[in-house]
């Protein structure tokens, strides 16, 4: 790996192969217990630091050659490791911050486009301020003076804000007013596909829903849910139905994979499938079906009701949404595995690639496989494809892992994620990355 030299942190220190080196070993080392840890994977020595109750804190892959060049050594072949590189778990760290990890958490120091405009920029609950990086000489130098985060608990009181022009850019425009955002800001507002995707993740620790009766209710509820009519009266055709478990904007994505009939609608066969399930083992009354979503963001109360009343109406179970007050309260649940019932899931991309959708998310023991799915041959398959010699033999292993999900639906695919965004009088040259981020460093705010 060789690094650009003369390069340096916001704070004066310069970035080094070491800075790279020090911060992958502490992200992977168990006794840091960060939740990126599995992205180090891939390198030789991983195992020995990511081992319960280890003290070893350097992978052996990693070695420094000079201030310029270190190299990793990987454990077996990674047909994307080249793309991963570009996620933040990869992104080094100065050494004033292994000196005190949780004062550099409340005040991080970059090397970007930005940089926190003063020590306490970081309001919690409040906001968070960004003066731009004058020193930055990288390809996406800021073309406005800084960045104020505002935080929001309401996402209608953020689109309020955004129509007064008390806010500049939202990022996304919450399920309320998706029926007239359009109309509301005219060509001050977008609707693009991105690589994210909603599902309704079902745990197999829950009693109804493991082994082949579990398999086919999983089957039954998925086509018991009607994904159009629920895009089109509640999402206001701002998404399109998903037929798999990844995103159609990534390269080598093939919607019609095998098992994708169980992503449609079919009442008739839903019912028969569950059926099916009550001749092996009858479904248990006493644990109603629900499912968790958070009520800080998104706007997620409607369509989780509409999902959980097309579900009670087509198959005769009770059903309903359980709300909690944060995302963070819903993912504390979910991946301490404490869920009561389904929880609204699905995956916004790391990095751009089928594997990435997967293997986060299904693999056993991953920081976001909410379900707790545990499938060996799965997992043998992503490996084949990350063992691949070219892009095109990679991807036909994704997809037959992908396939292999779409039978045992761990998660039920919902819809592909798409960018609404607004922005108000006050800017121009908005845009949204490859994974529905707005693309701040290219605003340009009215003088």
């Amino acid at each position: 790996m060789k690094i650009k030299k003369d390069k340096k942190f916001t704070n004066g220190e310069p970035v080094t192969a070491q800075s790279f080196v020090d911060s992958w070993n502490y992200g992977a080392a168990v006794k840091n217990a960060q939740s990126g840890a599995n992205f180090f994977s891939p390198i030789e020595g991983y195992d020995d630091v990511s081992k319960e109750g280890s003290e070893e804190d350097k992978m052996s892959g990693l070695q420094v050659v000079d201030d310029n060049t270190f190299t990793v050594k990987l454990k077996s072949p990674q047909s994307d490791f080249n793309l991963r590189l570009g996620y933040s778990a990869y992104v080094p760290m100065p050494e004033s911050a292994f000196k005190d990890m949780k004062a550099f958490g409340e005040n991080p120091v970059g090397y970007g486009p930005y940089k926190m405009a003063k020590e306490g920029a970081w309001q919690h609950n409040t906001q968070i301020d960004l003066v731009k990086n004058d020193d930055y000489d990288g390809p996406q130098k800021a073309k406005n003076g800084g960045v104020t985060f505002k935080l929001y608990q309401n996402p209608d009181t953020a689109y309020q804000d955004l129509l007064a022009n008390n806010l500049d850019v939202l990022q996304q425009i919450p399920t309320s007013a998706l029926g007239n955002y359009k109309d509301d800001l005219g060509d001050r507002s977008l609707d693009e596909p991105y690589a994210g995707n909603q599902t309704i993740a079902i745990p197999y620790y829950l009693k109804n829903w493991s082994g082949e009766a579990g398999k086919l209710r999983r089957q039954a509820l998925s086509m018991a849910i009607d994904r159009d009519e629920v895009i089109k009266v509640i999402l206001n055709g701002t998404r399109k139905p998903a037929t798999d478990m990844t995103a159609p904007v990534l390269e080598g994505y093939k919607g019609d994979v095998k098992n994708s009939e169980n992503t449609k609608f079919d009442k008739d066969k839903a019912k028969e499938l569950w059926e099916q399930a009550e001749k092996i083992q009858p479904y248990d009354t006493s644990e109603k079906f629900t499912v968790a979503y958070n009520a800080d963001a998104g706007g997620h109360k409607k369509w989780v009701d509409a999902v959980t009343n097309q579900i009670k109406n087509n198959l005769g179970i009770e059903a309903e949404g359980k709300s909690y007050s944060t995302f963070k309260e819903v993912r504390t649940d979910a991946t301490s595995g404490k869920l009561t019932g389904a929880v609204r899931s699905g995956w916004l991309g790391d990095y751009p690639s089928l594997y990435n959708f997967m293997e986060p998310t299904y693999t056993k023991g991953a920081n976001s496989n909410d379900s707790k799915y545990d499938n060996p041959e799965f997992e043998k398959k992503l490996d084949e494809g990350l063992q691949a010699k070219d892009k095109n033999a990679a991807n036909k292993a994704f997809q037959e892992a992908d396939s292999m999900l779409l039978e045992d639906l761990p998660a039920i695919p919902l819809w592909y994620q798409q960018a609404n965004m607004g922005w108000s009088e006050s800017v121009s040259n908005v845009k949204a990355s490859w994974n529905g981020t707005p693309m701040y460093f290219d605003v340009e705010k009215s003088s």
